[in-house]
């Protein structure tokens, strides 16, 4: 449904409609920024794209945009919420654990019937 694997362990913060019948999905890691762009490197089998050094976001393209049926490319987003001494980002779910994520992963799928990579 994501379009791409799961990182193990990440866990489900939200959705939100991103427009033209795609949807974001975000997730929270505990593990460190370079671990899941390692991981998403290696199944994906793609190098992705540094989009931002600070703080550092990478992306994966994991299918084709089209600009006439998609308001946003499918996508795996990762962030680093460490940058500059934070703590992480904040685990909506009270009393979460943990209390704060430092990754925080973002799925945009295709549409549904639209090819994948």
């Amino acid at each position: 449904m994501l379009g791409a694997p799961l990182f193990p362990g990440a866990r489900f913060l939200a959705s939100y409609d991103a427009g033209r019948g795609q949807r974001f999905y975000v997730y929270g890691a505990s593990a460190p920024f370079a671990q899941l762009v390692a991981y998403y490197k290696n199944v994906l089998s793609q190098k992705g794209e540094l989009v931002f050094e600070a703080p550092a976001v990478h992306m994966f393209e994991i299918g084709k945009f089209r600009e006439e049926t998609m308001a946003f490319p499918p996508s795996v987003t990762i962030k680093d919420y460490t940058w500059n001494g934070s703590e992480g980002y904040l685990n909506p779910k009270s009393d979460g654990v943990p209390a704060r994520f430092p990754t925080v992963l973002q799925f945009v799928p295709p549409p549904i019937g639209s090819p994948i990579r």
